[in-house]
């Protein structure tokens, strides 16, 4: 996502919002402040995230960094920078825009664990604390983010309970915001989505062993080794799948991803594209790399961007996946039906 765009959208959600006052590093006093209540709790917040390079938040001690490269992507940082999810990004940004201040609550420290706004380094801490930071290191905004509080009617706003570090007092605020400590949830787990229909043969090498499957009246096949047992349909199938729908556990650096490589395979696409998938098991689970390459003048500018997406990343995947992607015979062969057991002979009926 580009800066701009993403400024964009905050800044159109945020127009007719005014009132409050300036937030900032420079201005903002450690001591207690007297607002009118349904004030904003960052008025003019949506032009200065356009200077948003880093968002932290701060769970338990631990931090979750977000940065923004100089592409304008945003990424993850202890996952090498591989881009988060733009809409939960959009929607927390636009939150703290949009948040206001309703309701003053307690400024006893010895409460704030009751709400949720305690110091979020505490190791026990239930609160997040989010900051986002421009490319100097300077904060833009700096927030506790506690308890939601629960709302038993409907349609009505959603609330939050919230305080500024340095600060006592704690406040009730409407506001949907939502900061998320756990890099998991922000990451963008959609890794490719091919339809099995597009898939026209693919090759996967094992070891010495090479399954080479291709299309047969509208479904994928087993054409070599020819001399093979009889294969479950489903299981050959889920080869032509392999590519649909794939989402991922976890994403690494191909540099620091786990693991040996154990084969792999290459889908063939109807238009000419060609992904090859080279398939590592870490103990127990199973990553892929991906490569992307066309044949066809009309497939490249697809590929390219598949390509550019998914390259330098290695992908941890279901460990059902290596079935689908670098399978053997053994896994593809149907099970042998029991023989039916012979019916007893009847007795002689005694007269």
């Amino acid at each position: 996502m580009k800066p701009a765009s993403l400024a964009g959208l905050i800044v159109a959600g945020a127009l007719a919002i005014g009132g409050g006052w300036y937030f900032g590093s420079a201005t903002t006093p450690t001591q207690q402040r007297a607002i009118d209540a349904g004030a904003l709790m960052f008025p003019d917040l949506a032009p200065k995230l356009r200077d948003a390079a880093r968002i932290e938040v701060v769970n338990k001690g631990k931090t979750t960094v977000l940065n923004r490269a100089a592409s304008g992507q945003w990424g993850i940082a202890d996952r090498g920078g591989y881009r988060l999810q733009d809409s939960k990004l959009r929607a927390m940004l636009t939150s703290l825009t949009e948040l206001r201040l309703i309701e003053a609550r307690t400024a006893d420290a010895e409460q704030y664990a009751r709400l949720g706004v305690e110091d979020a380094e505490s190791a026990n801490a239930g609160s997040n604390r989010l900051r986002v930071l421009n490319a100097a290191g300077q904060p833009i905004v700096d927030v506790i983010v506690g308890h939601r509080r629960v709302r038993t009617q409907g349609k009505v706003p959603e609330q939050v309970y919230v305080r500024r570090p340095g600060e006592a007092q704690t406040w009730l605020a409407e506001g949907n915001l939502q900061a998320d400590a756990d890099p998991q949830l922000w990451l963008d787990r959609d890794v490719v989505n091919i339809e099995h229909k597009r898939v026209s043969g693919v090759v996967s090498t094992r070891g010495s062993d090479v399954l080479i499957f291709g299309q047969e009246d509208g479904k994928l096949v087993l054409t070599s080794p020819t001399d093979h047992p009889r294969l479950e349909d489903y299981k050959v199938e889920d080869v032509a799948r392999a590519l649909e729908s794939l989402t991922f556990q976890d994403v690494r650096p191909d540099a620091d991803a786990p693991g040996e490589e154990i084969g792999q395979a290459v889908f063939t696409l109807t238009d000419g594209m060609t992904v090859a998938a080279r398939v590592l098991r870490a103990d127990k689970d199973i990553w892929v790399r991906f490569a992307v390459t066309a044949t066809e003048d009309k497939a490249k500018p697809d590929a390219e961007r598949l390509a550019q997406r998914l390259g330098g990343w290695s992908y941890q995947v279901g460990s059902w996946k290596e079935k689908a992607f670098v399978p053997t015979i053994e896994d593809l062969k149907a099970a042998e039906k029991p023989e039916p057991e012979p019916e007893p002979t009847a007795e002689p009926a005694k007269p």
